[in-house]
């Protein structure tokens, strides 16, 4: 049965060869035949009709088309046609040949000459989608039955060996000629068909479909005698069969680019068939190598890009395959290779290259055309796949590299090789942005993997290697580390970058500016990293001036290339990341050649001069310089907050490490707000002054702590105290910033100010109130009564609010206002109800000693006093918010009289309790009734003088 199928297969087959040349040979009849026709009308010359000729054929058509009449019509494949020409479109669904559809445009524009009046507009039409039978008849027929001839010559060497007919090798022998006599078939029919349907079925070319199977089959035949039967040795085979391949690569260049895939593939597998007992590293990458240029030379010149893409993944993952898997690897043949690829990218395909040399698809060229933006552009070069799978094939061998230190030897060197051949290609062409993207991912990635990650030269968690049995000392692996190499790659980088910025910059200004960026950042992360896990972090020379060089030397770009720009003003992002990236470097210095409280002042003073900076060169990164500098001291301040160590820390208060690391910057923070006064950048003014508020408040906080806990700053929870000095430089530093808008107005001062306010609220809210009251937490108040820790805690603080908010009135909105009184008005009840209780109980007035009859009859004395006090206070200020805040005392006093005194009072301290309020209340009342009275004779006297 198999055989029989086979059989059918082949007849079909052959039966669609015949069918398809016929068709072609019709085809290119009626081709020539229009050609001629359109020549003997170019000889005759254009005939230009006259208007009234013109307006007489118009005046002669049909007014109205539905009244013609309607011919009858068979749905066939063919229908609407009028020619041979066309008839072959509607079969085959596509366009014709290039020569056809030259003469057919050229025929066209003769009878638009004769016929067509100039105002006619022209419409295209669309273009025919292809028939379910011209997909089966011309293109499945095809590819079907290259198969089948591929199938069929398989079978009958099946057959012939199962029958015993033939000698192995004379069915090989046969093989092999079979194969030679199907490219020869391709061959003759490419050139008896290809200059009539070579455009229309460009993926089902029966020529290609049969050279490919021709070359399958040498390609079977040459392993078989080799593997199977072993009639040649491995050297014989593997030439073979690289010829084979090459022989595909190079008929490619007549069939198209499936075939070419076709000896991609297989030169791709000629490697792992041959075995041999001495592999050679050398012998392998040759081939690769060589089999890696004749493809992209075929793609030059045929233009190809998926076959030069899988040409690059099959590198790559044959040059993974020997770095993971080899028992010993040789570096050296890796390496050429990998260069060969940055090579033949950049010179030999895609190589010069522009978005113009490479035709749009045809599926985007249908679409109507949508403005493309310059990042657009750039990360959608020409000849994507080529320049994106070529960077890939030389950033994962590098990466697998870096990680395999220092098991590979001088594999270090392989990948700083590699990484700056992918540099070097992203510098010199313009299409290639992934090779620079992946080149720098490949830097810090190796770079990270090689020295801090477990398994490469330093593991993080052990510095020495753990000792023998033998009692041999542990073996420091720091030797093995090349700290010099990566310093040197650093430079290199730093060095294709600038480079590349200025050659980019000519041309593509995103690319441009995409380098500027990495030419900064990519020598720095390696730095950085070399440093912090290779370097001596207390001082280290070397690091420091090398960060301090390269810093000097991106200030000195920046400079360069500002001076090339047209408006100094402008927002450059070269100027932004060169900038950006030396200062990075200073700082990076300061970290290696100081330590402790000098780089925390560095890195303050390094901002500041980065402002005063700004009266030479008025750029705009220079101010925002001053603000990462505050970020990245807040940043040390979080790791370290006594600046030098808990031990050095000095236990004197106030003079100390703590004033000069917290103060030094705040101070210079403000100098640095004053001096960009003018500057045009608001946002960088109004952060750079609420960055000086908040080190300052920093500054006084952390100095209270350290002078309150003994010199010693520790997270234990603070005491009332400590709390309420908190609370006093909140509400100081509140009132200074509302000053300072008043004076020189700022949207920062302005809501700073507030919002500083009611964060200081809140906190004595959950502080002074809850978490800290002495009344719960048993904390003793202190021998001496008034001057006490209740004077500190809330009397201090509850003046400080009521100062706050009389010097608020008429400046903040009245809400904020009356938060500030009502805040100042709670913190004076609960001073003195909580020293009514230190009166009848002593320094201890925990919760746990209960109430006596005394104390609950003067809680009701002293509220109603307060609320009294408070009364006369609001009326002499005029302020209604306190006037309502002695109400409130008024009704507690008067809701403990009639629900607590009356049933815990006895005798004459519940009648006392009761006459006072009666008189307080009835005081009261008397009290609004003449302000009242007094407001209402105003008014009244105002009206009668208005109607006099």
């Amino acid at each position: 049965m198999l055989d029989i199928l086979t059989l059918v297969a082949i007849g079909l087959a052959l039966y669609t060869l015949n069918a398809s040349r016929n068709s072609a040979q019709k085809i290119g009849e009626e081709v020539l035949r229009l050609r001629r026709e359109v020549e003997a009308l170019k000889a005759a010359g254009p005939v230009v009709v006259a208007q009234a000729e013109q307006a007489d054929d118009v005046a002669a058509l049909p007014a109205d088309p539905a009244q013609e009449p309607e011919q009858e019509t068979f749905d066939g494949p063919w229908a609407g046609t009028t020619d041979e020409l066309d008839k072959g479109r509607a079969i085959f669904g596509s366009a014709p040949a290039e020569e056809a559809t030259e003469s057919v445009a050229a025929s066209q524009t003769a009878q638009d000459v004769v016929t067509a009046p100039a105002a006619t507009p022209v419409t295209t039409p669309a273009k025919p989608r292809e028939s379910f039978e011209s997909r089966i008849g011309a293109r499945w027929a095809v590819w079907v039955g290259g198969v089948a001839l591929a199938l069929g010559g398989i079978f009958m060497v099946k057959y012939s060996i199962e029958a015993g007919l033939l000698s192995p090798a004379v069915r090989l022998s046969l093989a092999a000629v079979f194969g030679l006599v199907l490219i020869a078939i391709g061959e003759f029919v490419r050139r008896r068909t290809q200059p009539l349907i070579a455009n229309a079925f460009q993926n089902a070319m029966i020529p290609g479909v049969l050279t490919a199977a021709g070359a399958l089959t040498l390609f079977a035949v040459t392993y078989v005698s080799y593997g199977v039967y072993g009639y040649f040795g491995p050297l014989a085979a593997f030439v073979l069969l690289a010829a084979v391949s090459f022989g595909t690569i190079g008929l490619s260049l007549l069939h198209g680019q499936a075939l070419a895939g076709l000896g991609l593939l297989a030169s791709m597998l000629t490697p792992a068939l041959v075995s041999t007992e001495n592999p050679s590293a050398w012998g392998l990458f040759g081939f690769l190598g060589i089999a890696w240029l004749s493809t992209f030379a075929a793609a030059r010149i045929r233009r190809w890009q998926v076959v030069p893409a899988l040409a690059n993944a099959g590198m790559a993952m044959w040059t993974l395959l020997y770095l993971t898997q080899a028992s010993y690897v040789d570096v050296i043949p890796v390496l050429l290779t990998m260069l060969l690829l940055a090579l033949g990218h950049g010179l030999l395909w895609p190589g010069s290259v522009t978005a113009d040399d490479v035709p749009a698809p045809a599926a985007m060229s249908a679409t109507p055309a949508v403005p493309a933006t310059a990042l657009d552009r750039l990360f959608a070069p020409p000849l994507l796949a080529v320049s994106l799978t070529g960077a890939l094939a030389m950033a994962f061998p590098a990466l697998v590299l870096a990680s395999k230190v220092p098991a590979i030897a001088y594999g270090e060197y392989a990948f700083a090789a590699i990484v700056l051949a992918l540099a070097a290609l992203g510098t010199l062409r313009g299409w290639a942005i992934y090779p620079a993207l992946l080149s720098a991912i490949a830097a810090v990635g190796g770079v990270v993997k090689m020295t801090a990650l477990p398994g490469g030269l330093i593991d993080p968690f052990t510095l020495i290697e753990p000792p023998t049995l033998d009692g041999a000392q542990p073996v420091s692996v720091l030797g093995l580390v090349p700290v010099n190499l990566l310093l040197v790659l650093a430079v290199a980088y730093a060095a294709v970058g600038l480079v590349a910025v200025r050659l980019q910059g000519r041309g593509d200004r995103a690319f441009a500016a995409i380098w500027s960026i990495l030419a900064p950042a990519v020598p720095f992360s390696i730095v950085a990293v070399s440093f912090l896990n290779l370097g001596n972090l207390s001082f280290d020379p070397k690091h420091g001036l090398l960060a301090i060089v390269l810093g000097l030397v991106f200030f000195a770009a920046a400079e360069m290339f500002s001076r090339e720009s047209e408006a100094e003003e402008n927002i450059d992002i070269k100027q932004w990341a060169f900038v950006a990236g030396g200062f990075a470097f200073l700082v990076l210095a300061l970290h290696a050649l100081t330590d402790g409280l000098a780089t925390t002042l560095g890195i303050a003073v390094l901002g500041t001069v980065a402002v005063f900076a700004t009266r030479l060169r008025r750029w705009p990164v220079l101010p925002w310089l001053m603000a990462a500098a505050a970020m990245l001291v807040a940043g040390r301040i979080a790791w370290e907050p006594t600046i030098v160590g808990a031990a050095n820390l000095s236990k004197m208060p106030v003079f100390n490490q703590l004033l000069a690391g917290y103060g030094i910057p705040a101070a210079l923070l403000a100098l640095s707000a004053f001096e960009l006064r003018r500057w045009p950048g608001e946002r960088i003014r109004n952060l750079l002054q609420a960055l000086a508020s908040l080190f300052v408040l920093l500054t006084a906080a952390i100095l209270v702590r350290h002078g309150m806990n003994g010199g010693v700053l520790d997270s234990a929870v603070p005491t009332l105290g400590e709390q309420a000095t908190y609370t006093l430089l909140i509400i100081g530093a509140s009132a200074v910033m509302m000053s300072l808008d008043l004076k020189s107005p700022s949207p920062v001062f302005r809501y700073g100010s507030m919002v500083v306010g009611v964060l200081s609220v809140l906190s004595v809210l959950s502080a002074h109130f809850i978490g800290l009251n002495p009344y719960f937490t048993g904390e003793l108040l202190g021998k001496w009564p008034v001057f006490d820790l209740l004077l500190v805690g809330y009397l201090l603080p509850g003046i400080a609010y009521g100062g706050l908010a009389l010097y608020a009135r008429h400046r903040r909105p009245l809400p904020y206002v009356i938060m500030l009184a009502l805040t100042a008005v709670a913190l004076a009840f609960a001073w003195v109800t909580l020293s009514v209780r230190r009166y009848w109980h002593g320094e201890g007035i925990a919760d746990w000693k209960g109430f006596l009859q005394p104390e609950t009859y003067t809680y009701s004395v002293v509220w109603l006093l307060l609320g009294v006090v408070l009364l006369a206070i609001g009326s002499k200020v005029d302020s209604r918010s306190i006037r309502l805040a002695s109400a409130g005392l008024v009704l507690i006093s008067v809701v403990k009289v009639f629900l607590i005194d009356m049933s815990n009072l006895e005798g004459i301290l519940r009648a006392l309790s009761f006459i006072g309020l009666g008189a307080v209340l009835i005081g009261i009342g008397l009290f609004y009734q003449k302000i009242l009275s007094r407001k209402s004779g105003t008014e009244d006297a105002t009206e009668l003088n208005a109607g006099a």
